[in-house]
């Protein structure tokens, strides 16, 4: 998408009035509704104030991009307005904005709503356009920078190589997730490096756009290597044969240059597609190994997994909550306990599903998801287990599928071209389910029937000073990388525990484990205000908000920058609030929502009162632990 389409310079604001947050946003829309661009100042005002609170739309580096899809949009536009002094907009890292860039697109239009937030995202990456656009003199100027700064990538991201030629060349793919911003940080940092180097490189993009600047066959047979930044499945058969380094898509955005001169060196692996020999695309590729892919196919499933928690956890939650006052006989605690609980049966299928997915595309889909099935009903054979094979079983399931997928696909790799419609239709959807069915009927549901059972037992009979103990050990590994495996890998036990058995105390661990280190960075920076620069302060407000809200990441950029003082001291405060939530009963029944659902617990004075301690020690020891400036 050309952002110059929608970039329209009569409803440029070249010198915003309003001095706060909420001013500006009613200037804006008050523009857009003087323009004739939405037609109920009232509506679209509410719907940008609801995806505010969700999470700030300042981006940082002095920009914010509030957005709004709904049908008070008339027609589509995006208005540019520049504050001359700064506004205070709860930005993500804690700057003033001076930059705004307000999207306006109609309900229906979803992907045009994405596209116009990746085309700025990807463009604004260039300081020197943010520079010229703070000292735009016209809305006229501001339109000529996007056109030139919009020709200046498209000649960038497709670089003419000629047979005269003697730059090396080199080709990528960048992906994330959302497709929307780190995808296009990815790129254009792996661009400026190459230009640095004097590599010719052309990149492809799998972003919400869909995939751009496609590789060509011609592409790939000239390359003398590839680079994959991606962090979501991409294709990968086309690079059978070329020398590949595959990373996450952070570290095309961090060490761009490293990556270059590593392919270009041809210190990585070849590539070899499905079928092609034993080693699997998982093998081929560099850098961390099987186990990093091993996690990557589970965090697949796990990221596709979560939205069936948290739904289904906390409407099930709330159906508790009024259980207690209208009884279990009324209308909504049976709807809500219900719709919770169908979606919570979800849970191991989807999770199973979505890991084999990753690990062997759509084939492995379907015997994934019956896999995981499997792994939630009673153990029918051989041993008479009266018990589920449960989220051990569900991930057993996911990497059988999708394993067993690819010997398949290696197998019948050379049937005859002619019989190649056989394989998708038949071939793989019997044998892989014929094959995942009799693993989990005869193996994998009965042995791990009873070590779930068993699992079940232990949390269910194990003594105070156990329980403290473990309650601890998950508090603690939710602070050790904040947000990454460990972290994840806690809050999937406690969801498992959670499931299996009704009782929520380990998520009360968690939580309080998850929610200390935003909140012990946010005290310190609030009461050893010397010992932090203006911006780290304004970042530490923010940590209230995310704390309360169980959002660990908040503590990230401060634990980048003193990893030691940060981890450890919020490792302390953590391993303390988890173990005293045990030791109090402190029981969480929803798997998400921090403060916001305290109502829901048991004992919920006594969460409170744990998570303070925890926030409190850490917070303390960080403080007094950081120099002076």
């Amino acid at each position: 998408m050309e952002i110059t389409e929608l970039l329209k310079p009569n409803l440029m604001i070249m010198d915003l009035k309003a001095t706060n947050k909420r001013g500006v946003l009613d200037e804006m829309i008050s523009r857009l509704f003087e323009g004739g661009i939405i037609d109920n100042q009232d509506v679209y005002c509410q719907d940008i104030l609801k995806r505010e609170r969700e999470a700030t739309t300042g981006i940082g580096d002095g920009i914010a991009m509030p957005h709004a899809r709904i049908d008070a949009v008339k027609q589509p536009a995006v208005l540019f307005a520049r504050s001359r002094t700064g506004v205070d907009y709860d930005s993500l890292d804690g700057h003033p904005v001076y930059l705004f860039f307000m999207i306006a697109v109609p309900e229906h239009a979803n992907e045009m709503h994405l596209q116009a937030l990746a085309a700025l995202s990807s463009l604004l990456l260039d300081s020197k356009l943010i520079k010229q656009l703070k000292d735009a003199a016209t809305p006229e100027d501001v339109q000529q920078l996007f056109v030139k700064a919009q020709q200046k990538k498209t000649t960038q991201q497709a670089p003419q190589v000629t047979t005269t030629s003697n730059r090396p060349f080199l080709i990528a793919v960048t992906a994330c997730p959302t497709g929307i911003a780190h995808t296009y940080m990815a790129e254009s940092a792996l661009h400026k490096a190459a230009d640095q180097l004097g590599i010719n490189l052309k990149v492809e993009t799998n972003g919400s756009e869909g995939v751009k600047h496609a590789l060509t066959a011609t592409d790939i047979q000239k390359a003398a290597g590839v680079i994959v930044a991606a962090d979501k499945k991409i294709a990968m058969n086309r690079f059978n044969g070329k020398p590949l380094l595959q990373v996450p898509v952070v570290d095309g955005i961090k060490r761009p240059e490293e990556l270059l001169k590593q392919t270009l060196a041809g210190d990585v692996p070849t590539f070899h597609a499905d079928g092609e020999s034993a080693s699997t695309q998982k093998k081929c590729t560099s850098g961390d190994g099987i186990w990093h892919h091993v996690y990557q196919d589970l965090m697949s499933g796990i990221s596709n997994m979560l939205p069936f928690v948290v739904g289904g956890g906390i409407l099930m939650a709330l159906s508790f909550l009024l259980e207690q006052s209208l009884g279990k006989t009324s209308t909504a605690f049976i709807f809500l306990n219900s719709l919770g609980t169908n979606a919570f049966s979800f849970l191991i299928p989807i999770l199973a599903g979505y890991i084999a997915y990753s690990i062997a595309d759509r084939p492995a889909l379907m015997p994934g998801f019956v896999g995981g099935y499997m792994a939630t009903l009673a153990s029918a054979s051989i041993v008479k287990a009266n018990g589920s094979a449960g989220f051990i079983g569900g991930i057993s399931a996911g990497f059988l599928a999708g394993y067993i997928m690819i010997g398949l696909k290696h197998i019948f790799h050379k049937m005859p071209k002619s019989l190649d419609g056989l394989k998708p239709m038949i071939i793989f959807p019997v044998l892989g389910l014929l094959i995942v069915g009799a693993l989990m009927y005869f193996l994998i549901d009965p042995i791990f029937s009873v070590v779930n059972l068993a699992l079940v037992h232990f949390l269910t009979t194990m003594g105070t000073a156990n329980a403290v103990l473990l309650g601890g050990i998950l508090g603690g590994m939710q602070a050790i990388d904040l947000g990454g495996p460990v972290n994840k890998a806690a809050y999937t036990t406690a969801i498992g525990v959670l499931s299996a058995t009704g009782n929520g105390s380990m998520m009360a661990s968690v939580m309080i484990g998850g929610m200390v280190p935003p909140l012990a960075i946010a005290l310190a920076t609030t009461i050893w205000r010397h010992k932090f620069t203006a911006d780290e302060q304004k970042a530490g407000i923010s940590n209230y908000v995310l704390g309360i809200s169980f959002i660990t990441e908040g503590a990230i950029p401060f634990a980048i920058a003193d990893p030691v003082r940060v981890i450890g001291s919020c490792l302390v405060g953590s391993i303390l609030g988890g173990g005293l939530a045990q030791l109090w009963n402190v029981n969480v029944p929803a798997p998400h929502g921090g403060l916001w659902v305290v109502l829901l617990m048991h004992n919920p004075l006594l969460f409170v009162l744990a998570l303070l301690i925890g926030s409190v020690v850490a917070g303390t020891i960080y403080g007094l632990w950081k120099p002076q400036l």
